[in-house]
């Protein structure tokens, strides 16, 4: 991976978290922190994976929410980062710490039954 594509991609991290905690009008969104953006080679599409608290429910409604709100979003990140294509942006729940926490949960009763 190029460190263009890496610079970028720290920087729609930053842009987004930003606009997600101030700008975002849909209340449905929540508290979301944006774990990781992953671009393509081709800079075409923004895998943006994301974390919320709250359960199943929450996690499909806000998923719906950040859907809904990729055009305004697509639009903000152009506007602040400068980039020679607009990429889509697929919005992806990152289940990584829910698995992390999972492993910690066998581990200690791992421990228990010795």
């Amino acid at each position: 991976m190029s460190i263009t594509i890496e610079r970028l991609q720290s920087q729609i991290l930053r842009e987004l978290s930003l606009l997600l905690q101030r700008e975002i009008k849909n209340t449905k969104v929540g508290y979301v922190t944006v774990t990781e953006v992953r671009l393509t080679n081709d800079l075409s599409y923004a895998y943006v994976y994301y974390t919320v608290l709250g359960n199943k429910d929450r996690i499909e409604v806000t998923q719906e929410a950040l859907e809904k709100s990729e055009g305004f979003i697509k639009k903000e990140i152009a506007k602040k980062v400068k980039m020679r294509k607009i990429p889509e942006y697929i919005f992806k729940y990152d289940d990584s710490l829910d698995r992390g926490k999972r492993i910690d949960e066998l581990l200690e009763e791992i421990k228990v039954d010795k």
